[in-house]
């Protein structure tokens, strides 16, 4: 036996000696490594879902008999069923925030489902997006304006819940008026009313699903319906919770001000809350101050101590 030979040798007893060690050591793990090997399936599972019935948006039907109409809404389901920790996010924000904006989309006579658009627009956060876009509805400063929010560096009401509301139901009247439909009206707020309608009349058709369009707007309703089925069916997709793991909205009373604020930090203290407080209650106000030189009446929600 050569020198190699012997060192390959010396090296096997050593690795046999040790599995003893460990094995006498570590029985359990021995074992369970053993059972391992014999076990078929893991605790974990994933399943594929069946396509729910009678899919609409705002009361107009989805053509899911079209396969590539199935397979898109099949990959938003399952996107969004197995994105569990965005998911429970959502339904727990869900039940603090949908209770604002519900009725104000009624007051518009904007269907109830376009409460889901806010969802995917910014999981019910005042997002800022790469573009500018802000808030809970994803408002672009110009056409904030235009719908009449007040947007500068000392007060953005596209960060007023009520506000920005109002502001994303009237454009979405306006984008059902221009496109005929409210599916039509949903991925217009994504690809522009404009565009949309140029992608009609470019492509001969009258209808969202029969349109060619880029990944994301092409996407973008599918995303809303998924939303709008699993929060309606929670159970059903296995999101388990009790009421105590759901957001609240702490409970508030309003303060009407048409003079400026030299600093928010001792006006919350006037008010028994903290300058972190007051900024979480009303973010549409950017600066440890308020201007207000032109004498406007601003709403201000104070905590109820």
């Amino acid at each position: 036996m050569n020198f190699i030979q012997r060192i390959l040798s010396l090296l096997g007893v050593i690795a046999v000696c040790g599995l003893l060690v460990f094995a006498s050591q570590y029985p359990d793990t021995v074992t369970a490594n053993k059972k391992n090997k014999n076990k078929k399936f893991n605790d974990y599972n994933v399943y594929a879902l069946d396509m729910p019935s009678n899919l609409n948006f705002a009361g107009e039907p989805v053509p899911i008999e079209q396969s590539d109409v199935f397979e898109r809404m099949d990959r938003e389901l399952l996107v969004n069923t197995y994105w569990q920790s965005n998911g429970l996010l959502i339904i727990k924000r869900s039940q603090k925030y949908f209770p604002i904006i519900e009725p104000i989309l009624k007051h518009y006579g904007v269907p109830d489902d376009f409460k889901y658009l806010a969802v995917i627009e910014s999981g019910l956060t005042q997002a800022v997006s790469p573009a500018g876009a802000k808030g809970f509805w994803q408002i672009l400063a110009g056409t904030g304006r235009e719908l009449g929010l007040e947007v500068n560096k000392n007060v953005d009401e596209r960060y007023h819940i009520e506000k920005a509301t109002e502001a994303a139901c009237k454009y979405l009247l306006k984008s059902k008026e221009t496109l005929g439909s409210w599916t039509l009206a949903a991925a217009g707020y994504n690809g522009g009313n404009n565009g949309m309608k140029r992608r009609l009349k470019e492509q001969k058709v009258s209808n969202y699903y029969d349109l060619l369009l880029g990944q994301e707007t092409g996407r973008y309703v599918f995303r809303i319906m998924a939303v709008k089925e699993i929060l309606c069916n929670t159970e059903k997709y296995g999101f388990n919770y009790a009421d105590k793991h759901l957001y609240k909205i702490p409970e508030t009373y309003e303060v009407s001000v048409d003079t400026p604020v030299t600093n928010f930090a001792d006006f919350g203290i006037k008010y028994g809350m903290t300058y972190k407080e007051l900024k979480q209650e009303n973010p549409w106000l950017r600066e440890p101050h308020l201007n207000n030189k032109s004498r406007k009446e601003y709403i201000i929600k104070v905590l109820k101590k």
